[in-house]
């Protein structure tokens, strides 16, 4: 009787500690559920928020194309860009002098020696220069018509645009006699060049002979162009996209035309992605690996959490430390005596491409060693064992083991520790340069030492001085629609191989 009546006791006693246990699971079920939707509702008002914002940027951009037309600026822009590519030519020839002067000067020469055998040289450059005289006064009173019948027609006045463009096109049709004569007289300049002393600025002379051949050709090109523009032709929908995603040029607050193209932003951002990441890859994937296989309890004890640490700087501390010490140490690096073999050095600019990507590196180190370390540590004991059992060392096994079946691991870690540099903002707003344009490939190597800028960064920048509901309000907004975009495609990548390893390790 009495252990009856036990058990009487016992069995509500158990029934209200297994509701106690099934009220916790709930909770807790209960409380990572609430997080992971609202998770879901927070991305589902970001998107919302990005398309809401940045799709209303094409019907505006569109409308500016359609005014750029009409006031005639596009009419001008065809002469503009004969000046533009006049005025690279120069340059040209300026950074043929200067390499010219710094050969002399390796030859020991003395500056009244390099002024008289470059003499002829200059004078060929200053007349080449003077050859464009009339076509920029040509340009600058086109710019002057245009510019007066674009406030106009902003302002709503239509009244005598048509008189306005008739006038631009008469003034702009006396291009043909300049362009003629331009012709003419780069001819007779090109008959008298002098030649250098140095055989690899010759060479580069040379090169820049037929440029100039090139550019005299296009003349008849852009006087066709000026014949067949109107400003009455329409332009189509797809214009507005296709200069925002091909657009070369991003222009603001112009009193001219502002350009919206996202090109050298997307350029910068890649570009300092993949630098940080040749550094970074490298330096994460060897750390986790010598940390999983290799170092014994003493020393995993010193550089993991170490590693770990450098994620918790913050991104302005590790800008300044950029600005202050990385750029000034790679600037006097390619100064010295033992880099004058690297072609493109000394290198000008402190702040670039190369000063970001490794500032960016080491934020993206610790994500890679945790990462990496993770997917080497989860590799089977078995496959280990095996390996050693048929003979073969510690390196091999590494090597032909270990690391092909974390591979996925791998992979995903370097995705993630991409998605972690590609949103970074700090860091290359102090220290790639934030010059809006897409470097320089006929360098090679040396476009790495170029300043560009970001997506990130320009959206930091510009974002606090925008009027809301603007055009250049909206372009921002989709700047941030491209880069959520890449990076929720990088971390999708990366969540595919991290399935795909935990499968091959099931």
């Amino acid at each position: 009787m009495e252990r009856v009546a036990a058990s009487r006791i016992l069995i509500p006693a158990r029934r209200k500690s297994r509701r106690a246990q099934m009220a916790i699971e709930q909770g807790i079920k209960a409380f990572f559920g609430g997080n992971a939707l609202v998770a879901v509702i927070v991305l589902a008002l970001i998107t919302i928020f990005l398309f809401r914002e940045g799709f209303g940027f094409f019907g505006q951009n569109l409308a500016n194309l359609q005014l750029y037309r009409q006031a005639g600026l596009e009419y001008v822009d065809i002469i503009r860009a004969v000046t533009t590519q006049h005025e690279a030519l120069s340059r040209k020839l300026s950074e043929i002098r200067l390499r010219e002067v710094r050969s002399l000067e390796k030859r020991n020469a003395a500056p009244d020696e390099i002024n008289a055998a470059l003499a002829p040289f200059d004078q060929f450059a200053s007349g080449f220069s003077d050859t464009a005289e009339n076509l920029h006064g040509l340009v600058s009173d086109l710019t002057e018509q245009a510019s007066a019948l674009k406030e106009q027609l902003a302002a709503g006045n239509n009244s005598g645009s048509e008189t306005a463009l008739r006038a631009l096109r008469e003034r702009g049709a006396t291009f043909e006699s300049v362009s003629a004569e331009m012709t003419a007289s780069v001819s007779n300049l090109m008959a008298t060049a002098p030649a250098l002393p140095d055989t690899a600025e010759q060479k580069s002379f040379d090169q820049w002979k037929i440029a100039v051949r090139d550019y005299l050709a296009g003349f008849p090109v852009a006087s066709k162009k000026l014949r067949e523009w109107s400003a009455d032709e329409p332009i189509p929908w797809y214009r507005s996209l296709s200069s925002f995603l091909f657009g070369r040029e991003w222009v603001t607050a112009s009193f001219w035309q502002d350009w919206y193209g996202i090109v050298p932003l997307l350029v910068g951002s890649v570009m300092v992605s993949i630098v940080a990441l040749v550094i970074a890859v490298p330096l994460g994937v060897a750390s986790a690996i010598y940390v999983s296989e290799v170092a014994s309890r003493h020393e995993k004890r010193l550089i993991k959490p170490y590693i770990e640490f450098i994620s918790a700087i913050p991104s302005v501390v590790l800008g300044f430390f950029g600005i202050a010490v990385v750029g000034q140490a790679i600037r006097a690096a390619s100064q010295s005596s033992l880099f004058k073999w690297v072609s493109f050095f000394p290198i000008s600019e402190r702040l670039n491409i190369f000063t970001a990507g490794c500032l960016l590196a080491l934020m993206a180190v610790p994500t890679i060693f945790t990462l990496a370390e993770d997917a080497l540590r989860n590799v089977p004991r078995g496959f280990k064992e095996a390996s050693y059992a048929l003979g073969a060392n510690r390196l091999q096994t590494i090597a032909r083991v270990i690391v092909p079946a974390s591979l996925s691991g791998i992979v995903s870690a370097v995705l993630l520790g991409l998605g972690r540099v590609i949103g970074e903002t700090m860091v290359v707003l102090l220290c790639a340069g934030n010059r809006i344009a897409i470097p320089d490939f006929s360098q090679g190597l040396g476009a790495v030492f170029q300043p560009v800028h970001t997506m990130t960064g320009i959206i930091a920048q510009e974002m606090g001085e925008v009027v809301r509901g603007s055009t250049h309000y909206r372009a921002l907004f989709m700047v941030g629609l491209v880069l959520f975009t890449i990076t929720l495609g990088i971390n999708w990548l990366a969540q595919r191989f991290v399935a795909r390893f935990r499968m091959s390790v099931g």
